[in-house]
């Protein structure tokens, strides 16, 4: 505009509508930030994402047990191994590397909801069905509908609800609680265990039938402490992942934590090495972990030189095993004043395995 006042000095002055300029250089650096922040994303998904680690006989079984099985989509597959195997991991892996990987992944854990819930997880409810169902709510099987369902410690389902499982299995339709009305789904069944299916069977505690219908292909997964020198290739995985997670520049392990990772017997198997590392990466200060970092064991103590374990010796005439270890798992509870964790850890078990034995000799 020009301005002209008789009593002021002639002013020249332009205008310009700079709001849409800036929104417009607002939104295109908007956008170059969440390129930024996806490509961060996807390069850590690209380093972390699901694969199997490990270069031994068993390993390299499990990887081709694997490929095979995730190009057949109708497959069941049942997952074996003492826990913290990584059996999840494996689950997911082929689901990610089958043709339906887009598709759900839906995960539960048989052992970790109660008999009375898991039915209505597992196949929804209408309803009315029961008192507090105000609403009508789908299962995990109809989330899973096109993709893979996993369910996890399989050896823990009621009989009750084995029996409906399998009939789903059969003819891939089922009913929510309450309903009157079929649903035909279709998924790609994974079971898991860690306990021995076919001693439950024998013990009547898990239906023959379904045991055959989900033993159709079966993975054996190996537990780290017969692995070799696998456990350093996963541990350096884990060094990797925990970088990322708390950005840290950790390149490694000293010579002698090396050692001590592949001398220890890891009874938690992949789980328990997992959070070995974690503990130590939290407080690394250098750019090595040393063996001092690394506490193993429970409640971090070593076994001592001399050992109960050292002290025994076999007699000629033999021990009646079995009784020997009745007597083991009561000793561990009467010192662990009932606490099954406590016992378990106690005689150097997995709270799983040590529940099995103590069904086993009826001490629950």
């Amino acid at each position: 505009f020009y301005h002209l006042d008789s009593s002021q000095t002639p002013v020249l002055g332009l205008l310009e509508d700079v709001t849409r300029k800036a929104l417009l250089q607002q939104h295109v650096t908007h956008q170059q930030n969440e390129i930024r922040l996806l490509e961060s994303l996807l390069s850590s998904y690209s380093h972390m994402s699901p694969k199997i680690l490990g270069r031994s006989e068993s390993i390299r079984r499990v990887k081709a047990a694997v490929e095979k099985i995730a190009t057949l989509p109708s497959s069941t597959v049942l997952l074996r191994g003492e826990s913290g195997t990584g059996k999840s991991m494996i689950a997911r892996l082929i689901h990610h590397l089958s043709s339906h990987a887009d598709a759900p992944f839906v995960e539960i854990n048989c052992a970790a909801i109660p008999d009375t819930l898991l039915e209505s997880e597992l196949f929804g409810y209408e309803k009315g069905a029961f008192t507090h169902a105000t609403e009508s709510k789908p299962g995990l099987l109809e989330a899973a509908d096109g993709g893979t369902l996993f369910l996890d410690e399989i050896g823990d389902m009621p009989l009750s609800l084995q029996a409906k499982l399998l009939s789903f299995l059969e003819t891939w339709r089922f009913r929510r609680l309450g309903s009157t009305e079929e649903k035909e789904i279709r998924v790609r069944l994974i079971t898991a265990t860690n306990r021995d299916l076919f001693e439950l069977v024998k013990e009547n505690k898990f239906r023959e039938d379904l045991f055959y219908r989900l033993n159709v292909v079966f993975i054996d997964l190996p537990p780290l402490r017969e692995m070799g020198e696998d456990v350093l290739e996963i541990a350096d995985h884990f060094i990797r992942y925990f970088n990322l997670e708390f950005k840290k520049h950790v390149k490694g392990f000293t010579r002698e934590a090396r050692q001590k990772l592949l001398h220890y017997q890891w009874r938690g198997n992949v789980r328990e090495l997992r959070n070995a590392i974690e503990r130590a990466m939290i407080f690394a200060e250098g750019d090595m972990l040393d063996a001092q970092s690394l506490l193993l064991g429970s409640f971090h103590t070593t076994v001592p030189e001399t050992s109960p374990i050292d002290a025994f010796r076999l007699p000629p005439e033999g021990l009646p095993f079995e009784e020997i270890e009745k007597k083991l798992l009561q000793d561990a509870l009467k010192l662990s004043n009932g606490n099954q964790s406590r016992a378990a850890q106690l005689l150097r078990l997995s709270r799983d395995t040590f529940r099995y034995r103590l069904e086993k000799y009826q001490l629950i």
